[in-house]
């Protein structure tokens, strides 16, 4: 039997992406991914040691790209109930931060415990994906035109009002070119799909719609977020090679079927978090200040529908000291 989770822990996981942004972001335009990484995870790893819950990491980005991560199996949180799965992507965007570019943010979700779809071995998935006002609208097995026509339907708008996010990659050649036929417009981005793909589902993005093939981990955080923020998003597992199609089929996954929401996320009892490290369409970035940092922030609950955005002022002196106490979160 689920637990029901009647505390809104959403507020406590902010302070773990606030945590991460914070020391990540003296990373920006640094050129160094790994050492930006690095401080995400470690100041995160530190801050979910106070959150309350018995966690399970089953979603650890860094796994995809060799990078410092949360591993899959890490038990996070004090220990109290509730039990939860746990999935974590302490900067989405690191080459995005390591660069100086926009859009890089710290994001963290949870949900009941064995609600959260398992990826492993299969580190790829083509995504479509659009905010409540086109839910219902799209099907990954229909063709570019006709997705991007029922968006454009349901969101009263002309095909060419619409704006589809898709990740600056070779493999998007093909996808480009029909979007483009459509005479849709197309925002492209070179990293960061989880925020890509929340963008459509947020007002004064301006983006519409998400297409194409990213990371499999961060579509799982995209479907928790998304359950929160009323959007949907369809996925497929797409294997790179046929080395990845063997394994996949070895563990019993099925790269036809569609991964809809529900089976990416199921159930009520999800949270989501995200705090912006760089500027971005999304969030604003951290921004430090003669005694501390501003930081700007969403907290969601799927149970609920509530979605926040919060702008904090963090004190440095204050932070300090009480991270030196054992018994203190912050």
């Amino acid at each position: 039997m689920r637990e029901r989770m009647d505390r809104n822990l959403a507020f406590e996981l902010i302070r773990v992406t606030e945590a991460a942004a914070l020391d990540a972001a003296r990373w920006m335009g640094r050129g160094n991914r790994e050492a930006a990484d690095q401080a995400a995870v470690d100041a995160m790893r530190h801050a979910l040691r106070w959150v309350g819950m018995d966690g399970v990491v089953v979603i650890g980005e860094g796994e995809k790209d060799e990078a410092p991560m949360l591993f899959n199996g890490e038990q996070v949180g004090n220990g109290a109930a509730p039990h939860v799965d746990v999935a974590v992507d302490p900067i989405d965007g690191t080459t995005l931060l390591a660069n100086g570019l926009p859009n890089a943010i710290s994001a963290i979700a949870i949900a009941e415990r064995g609600a959260l779809f398992d990826p492993t071995g299969v580190f790829y998935m083509n995504k479509i994906a659009v905010g409540p006002a086109a839910r219902g609208a799209i099907d990954i097995d229909a063709s570019v035109a006709e997705n991007l026509r029922n968006v454009a339907r349901a969101k009263r708008l002309r095909i060419e009002d619409l704006t589809v996010v898709v990740l600056d990659r070779d493999r998007h050649k093909q996808l480009i070119g029909e979007i483009r036929e459509t005479g849709a417009r197309i925002k492209l981005i070179s990293h960061g799909d989880i925020a890509g793909g929340l963008m459509p589902a947020m007002e004064g993005t301006g983006m519409d719609v998400l297409m194409g093939i990213g990371g499999a981990p961060e579509a799982v955080i995209t479907a928790c977020a998304l359950k929160c923020l009323g959007g949907e998003i369809q996925c497929k597992l797409w294997p790179r090679n046929e080395q990845d199609r063997l394994q996949g089929q070895a563990k019993g996954l099925d790269f036809d079927r569609v991964l809809t929401i529900d089976n990416l996320v199921n159930g009520e009892d999800i949270f989501f978090a995200a705090t912006g490290v760089t500027d971005g369409e999304l969030l604003r970035g951290v921004q430090y200040t003669t005694e501390g940092a501003h930081t700007y922030s969403l907290a969601a609950r799927a149970r609920s529908g509530t979605v926040r955005i919060l702008e904090s002022n963090h004190r440095f002196d204050k932070l300090l000291r009480m991270r030196s106490q054992p018994s203190s979160g912050f």
